[in-house]
């Protein structure tokens, strides 16, 4: 089946489809949106997904993207009027989606894991957490003064990590990090990114997402 706009399969809480929708609607680049309920996948999704995750960004021509950097890329290439992708981000990504989010899991979901010690793994994120602390210390982004595609990657998944404990998180000396994600949370970028919608199924009228 061919659709006249890319359709964007999304939930709204994961971390990787956050960082695809803001990709998206930074770039303006319209799309039909279509919630996913991950615990009740809806079987037109499954279909078409060769994973069954989202974020996935199926397009006109039948084309699936369903890694969320990709999706990142695949909008901003067409406009990136913020110019994110100017700044190369040394691997800082990289060690986002892999030592900070292994942590992450275990600190969140301890019981998933064997053998696993969740304050252990808090510290370890931490540990990642100070080398953004001294970055920011200098700059208003990790990069320059403004967000590049580097921040927008990395900071839903620092949301994540600081709503495990919103106790603990309150009482950590990390100025500049916690300025920096109470920027992002607080922003209308992230409120529009952030919109609840209802479980999409088959026969729904169209969602459209990605206009500023």
């Amino acid at each position: 089946m061919t659709h006249a706009l890319p359709v964007l399969y999304t939930f709204r809480r994961c971390p990787y489809a956050m960082r695809a929708r803001l990709a998206i609607q930074a770039a303006h680049q319209l799309c039909e949106l279509r919630e996913i309920v991950l615990r009740d996948k809806a079987p037109e999704f499954l279909g078409v997904s060769p994973s069954g995750t989202v974020p996935m960004l199926l397009l006109p021509d039948g084309t699936v993207i369903d890694e969320s950097l990709d999706i990142m890329r695949w909008a901003l290439t067409r406009h990136d009027p913020e110019h994110w992708l100017e700044v190369d981000d040394g691997g800082w990504i990289a060690r986002n989606d892999g030592p900070f989010k292994r942590s992450l899991d275990r600190y969140k979901y301890p019981t998933r894991f064997d053998k696993t010690d969740p304050l252990a793994e808090r510290e370890k994120a931490v540990a990642i957490l100070d080398e953004y602390e001294e970055r920011l210390a200098w700059s208003r982004c990790l990069f320059r003064a403004t967000p590049s595609l580097a921040d927008m990657a990395i900071l839903p998944f620092v949301r994540q990590f600081a709503s495990v404990d919103a106790d603990w998180w309150s009482g950590l000396a990390r100025p500049h990090v916690k300025r920096w994600l109470g920027e992002f949370v607080s922003s209308g970028r992230f409120d529009a990114v952030m919109l609840k919608y209802p479980k999409w199924q088959v026969g729904d009228a169209p969602t459209l997402f990605g206009v500023a």
